[in-house]
C-alpha cells in the first residue's frame, strides 16, 4: 500500500510541477462552464429588445400604449428621458426609441388626432419587428378609442347627456370596457398540440455544468497514457519493474493518482455548479458520487489501455485532447443529443461520455435518485472493466 500511495504522490507532484496545470484544471473549466451557461443569464431572462420609451404626456392614454406594447414579444418598453434616448440612439446603442409628446390625451383624442413617433435606424431589421409592435399596441388601443366613440354616439342618440363631465365619464367608461374586452377576446388561432410533449424542460446551466465537468475530467485521465508513454521512454518503468515493486503496483498508484484527482476536480466543479449557477447536483449525493467515480473509472482504464499502445508521451498528450474533446461532442457533453439524427444518437451509445452526460442530465433535470442512474453506472463499471482487462492484458506483455 505504502508504494501505491508513493506513486500516487510522485505523479500528483509532477502533474502539477507546471503552474499552467492549474489553468487546465480549475481555470478553464469554470469559465467555459460560466460562459456557456449563459452567464449570469438564466434560461427565464427576458430576451425581447429593450425598446426606451420617452413618455411626455405622462397620462392615461401614454400609460395604456405601454401597458399594451408589455405584452409584446418583440420588445420590452423601459421609460428614460429624452436626452438619454437620444444619446444611446447616435451611439448606436440601441436600434429605435419612442416618443409619446406631450397632449396625447384622452381628453385630446376625443377631437381628433395625436402624433407618436418612433426613430429607428435605417435597414435595421430589429427596428423594423419594433416598429410592427408598436403598430400592433396602437391598433389596440385605436379600437379601444373608436369603439368608445361609437358607445358615446349611441348614447346621445337615445339619451343626450346633460353636461360635458358626463359625456366623458360616460367614454372613460366605454374605454376601459372596450379595452377589457379585447384584451379577454379568445384567439382566433387554435393550437393542437401532442399529448406525448416531454415534461423536462431543457437549462443550459445544467447541461453546461455536466457537459463541461465530464469534458475537462475525461482529457486528463485519458492523459495516464502519455505518464506510461514517459516512464516507458525515460527508462524509469524498467527500472521500476526490476524493484520489489509489482507491476500491479504501478497500475493501481498510476491509474488510482489521476483518478482521485479527477474526483477532487469534480468536487469542485459540482461546488461551483451549485453555489454559481443554482444547479441542483446535491439532490442526490449519493447517486452523484456514485456516478462520478464510475465515470472517473472508465476514463482512467480507457487511459490506461491507450498508454500500452501509444508510444511517446507527445502523440499521447495529443491524442488524449482530440479523442477527449470528440467524445464529448458526441456524447452530449456540448449539444443535447436530441440535436442529433437519430442514427447519431444510437451510434454514440459506444462512447463513455453519452452515458455519463445521461445519468448526469437524469440527475439534475429528471430528479432520478440512485436507482434512476443504476444502468448508466453499469454500462460505465462495463467500460472501465473492459477498458482496464485490456490494458492489464497489454501492460504484462510488453
Amino acid at each position: 500500500m505504502r508504494k501505491i500511495l508513493a506513486i500516487m504522490r510522485k505523479d500528483i507532484l509532477l502533474r502539477f510541477s507546471s503552474p499552467s496545470e492549474w489553468l487546465f484544471f480549475l481555470i478553464l473549466p469554470l469559465l467555459f462552464t460560466f460562459l456557456l451557461s449563459g452567464g449570469t443569464g438564466g434560461g427565464n431572462s427576458d430576451a425581447r429588445s429593450v425598446l426606451p420609451v420617452v413618455d411626455e404626456a405622462q397620462s392615461e392614454l401614454s400609460a395604456q400604449i405601454l401597458a399594451e406594447l408589455e405584452h409584446s414579444t418583440v420588445v420590452r418598453p423601459q421609460k428614460a428621458s429624452r436626452a438619454e434616448a437620444e444619446s444611446r440612439f447616435s451611439e448606436r446603442k440601441v436600434a429605435f426609441w419612442l416618443l409619446i409628446p406631450e397632449g396625447v390625451t384622452l381628453a385630446t383624442l376625443r377631437e381628433g388626432s395625436r402624433e407618436i413617433t418612433l426613430y429607428t435606424q435605417p435597414n435595421n431589421l430589429n427596428a423594423l419587428a419594433a416598429q410592427r409592435s408598436v403598430q400592433s399596441a396602437l391598433r389596440k388601443v385605436g379600437l379601444s378609442l373608436q369603439a368608445a366613440r361609437l358607445a358615446v354616439q349611441q348614447a346621445e342618440t337615445r339619451h343626450p347627456f346633460s353636461s360635458a363631465a358626463e359625456r366623458e365619464a360616460y367614454f372613460d367608461r366605454a374605454m376601459e370596457l372596450a379595452t377589457n374586452l379585447q384584451r379577454s377576446a379568445p384567439s382566433r388561432l387554435v393550437v393542437n398540440q401532442a399529448q406525448t410533449s416531454d415534461e423536462i424542460l431543457y437549462d443550459p446551466k445544467a447541461n453546461s455544468s455536466a457537459g463541461q465537468l465530464i469534458t475537462w475530467v475525461f482529457i486528463p485521465l485519458l492523459g495516464i497514457s502519455a505518464l506510461f508513454a514517459a516512464e516507458r521512454n525515460a527508462g524509469t518503468l524498467a527500472r521500476l519493474i526490476t524493484t520489489p515493486t509489482s507491476r500491479a503496483a504501478f497500475l493501481l498508484g498510476t491509474i488510482g493518482g489521476q483518478v482521485a484527482m479527477a474526483l477532487v476536480q469534480m468536487l469542485l466543479l459540482v461546488g461551483f455548479g451549485v453555489v454559481v449557477l443554482g444547479v441542483p447536483w446535491g439532490r442526490e449525493p449519493l447517486a452523484l458520487m456514485v456516478l462520478l467515480v464510475a465515470a472517473a473509472l472508465a476514463a482512467g482504464a480507457l487511459g490506461c489501455t491507450l498508454g500500452t499502445i501509444i508510444r511517446s508521451d507527445s502523440q499521447a498528450n495529443n491524442l488524449s485532447i482530440l479523442l477527449g474533446m470528440v467524445m464529448a461532442l458526441l456524447g452530449g457533453c456540448w449539444y443535447p443529443l436530441e440535436l442529433f439524427p437519430a442514427a447519431v444518437q444510437q451510434a454514440v451509445k459506444v462512447l463513455p461520455t453519452t452515458w455519463a452526460m445521461q445519468g448526469m442530465i437524469d440527475l439534475t433535470l429528471r430528479g432520478e435518485g440512485l436507482a434512476g442512474i443504476l444502468p448508466e453506472v453499469g454500462v460505465l463499471l462495463g467500460f472501465a472493466g473492459v477498458f482496464l482487462g485490456i490494458g492489464v492484458w497489454r501492460f504484462y506483455r510488453q
